[in-house]
């Protein structure tokens, strides 16, 4: 390998200059290349990214709305073993209980129609 001498200045000569600048051109000009390559790559159309997302929530929707019935369903059976332990103890509040335990299984269920008929799923 041939030595390079440098000058008194311990300076770059002017080829020494011009050969850093072309490979820090040359450096530079993969660096953009391949960042845009990648770019272009991973870009995608936004409207068929929404569509899809559009389709995954509404197929979800469906179990969601057989969930939320089945939850309705529970709780009523749980209201009912609630309100029967209090009228059999004779509380003086059980309509309240009562009205309480069904008024949220038809909230459920109200609900649950609403938003199905609401977005038309």
């Amino acid at each position: 390998m041939k030595k390079v001498k440098l000058n008194v200045n311990n300076e770059p000569s002017k080829r020494q200059k011009l050969i850093g600048k072309a490979w820090l051109l040359v450096l530079t000009a993969i660096v953009f290349t391949t960042l845009a390559d990648i770019t272009a790559a991973m870009a995608q159309d936004g409207n068929a990214g929404i569509e899809a997302a559009n389709t995954q929530v509404r197929s979800y929707f469906v179990n969601g709305t057989k969930l939320m019935y089945g939850v309705g369903a529970l709780l009523g059976l749980i209201g009912a073993v609630k309100v029967y332990q209090k009228w059999n103890a004779g509380d003086p509040d059980t309509g309240k209980i009562a009205a309480a335990w069904f008024g949220s299984c038809i909230f459920l269920v109200v609900v649950a129609t609403v938003i199905k008929s609401f977005f038309a799923v």
